[in-house]
């Protein structure tokens, strides 16, 4: 899969790209670390952008080729286990944060329902929500407030649009044009 220069293909940089980010998940690590790592090991601190535009395929070419040989060697020390030095002890704190949670379908559909009927729900409301679907409190109030923040960014961009913000209420309310009135307007 490589050129005859030893170029890999863009083919093989979109497979190993994939593969990587698959291994750092599963490893626990986040993208920061991995940049912070490869600055110890290397010298040269990554950025938790450029790991992030890595594993998105949204670097050039020419920038893939050269990363990519550098996180190779670094799965290759995150496997092993082996230690990056004095930085290990602060990377395996920041290692302990709680892994991200995955919400079934059922949930979030649950989850939304009650976000329609009260976007801010009580702490007590939140607890039998919890018991209700056998999720941590902390789960659900994490999500009601990345809920509530992804509304306040869509209607800031219905507001950027239209000009006013927009909801479906505001187009129940209209009544509906009759084809014979447009026809008398033309």
């Amino acid at each position: 899969m490589f050129t005859q220069d030893g170029t890999p293909t863009s083919g093989e940089l979109e497979q190993f790209a994939k593969e990587f980010k698959q291994r750092r998940i599963k490893l626990r690590f986040s993208q920061t670390e991995v940049g912070l790592a490869l600055g110890y090991l290397y010298g040269n601190v990554f950025s938790q952008t450029t790991i992030c535009r890595f594993e998105a395929l949204q670097l050039s070419f020419k920038n893939m080729c050269k990363l990519k040989p550098l996180l190779m060697r670094w799965l290759e020390e995150a496997d092993t286990d082996r230690p990056f030095g004095s930085e290990s002890e602060k990377l395996e704190a920041k290692r302990k944060r709680k892994k991200r949670t995955a919400i079934e379908v059922s949930v979030k559909s649950v989850l939304e329902n009650e976000f329609c009927a009260n976007p801010k729900p009580s702490a007590s409301e939140i607890g039998i929500l919890a018991t209700n679907l056998g999720i941590d409190k902390e789960v659900i109030r994490v999500w009601f407030c990345n809920r509530r923040q992804k509304e306040k960014r869509l209607t800031l961009k219905e507001t950027k649009e239209h000009g006013k913000p927009c909801s479906g209420e505001q187009f129940e309310e209209e009544a509906p044009h009759d084809l014979d009135d447009m026809t008398s307007l033309a």
